[in-house]
């Protein structure tokens, strides 16, 4: 796995073998940041589930200021933070080891890393099958993501990643755009964020 452009074009990235994370193929990673490169510049990402890192990497190559990964597996962990030493940005992320659906998303001690303005949200596809409904723990986590503590009161963007035939709800303030990548057994989906639901 690589950076595909940006600041660390062609940077080597660590994954984890298996199928505990799904790394994105170049092509499709392409075809997402082309979609979102006008968002990145200054950005503050948050990359849930983030296995080692690739997305919220290349969103900083790409001119994202900075980054919080979150990401529970032990191995996946280790070879982010060797990731973004190998990038030297530990300066400007934060590799959170924690539950992605019980967490705050307000992490302590990082004011300058947050509210997020891009989310990279890309729950393993048995997780992602069941709990997209009202109630369940990712439609809950979405409703703490669409808080202003979280995300920018001005437009955010969130972009989840599901299998093809995966029927996704969210909450308010989410709304679905209309651009969406379907890529054999995946779609990428891409939601604004609208008015603030604290008010």
């Amino acid at each position: 796995m690589r950076i595909i452009a940006g600041d660390f074009k062609g940077r080597n990235l660590k994954v984890n073998p298996g199928m505990t994370t799904r790394p994105i193929l170049d092509r499709v990673k392409q075809m997402l940041f082309d979609r979102i490169e006008a968002d990145l510049p200054g950005a503050r990402v948050l990359d849930v589930f983030c296995g080692t890192g690739t997305l919220g990497l290349e969103a900083m190559s790409r001119g994202a200021k900075s980054c919080v990964f979150i990401e529970q597996d032990h191995r996946a962990a280790t070879l982010l933070r060797e990731n973004t030493a190998h990038l030297g940005v530990e300066d400007r992320t934060l590799c959170w080891r924690t539950n992605a659906v019980k967490c705050s998303y307000r992490p302590k001690g990082v004011p300058d890393l947050v509210p997020f303005d891009v989310i990279f949200f890309d729950p393993p596809y048995p997780m992602a099958e069941k709990q997209f409904k009202p109630g369940e723990p990712l439609y809950k986590a979405l409703e703490k993501l669409g808080s202003d503590e979280a995300t920018a009161k001005e437009i955010s963007l969130l972009i989840i990643r599901v299998p093809r035939r995966c029927e996704v709800e969210v909450p308010e303030p989410w709304i679905k755009t209309e651009f969406e990548i379907a890529v054999a057994s995946m779609r990428i989906l891409f939601y604004e964020k609208t008015d603030s639901i604290d008010e």
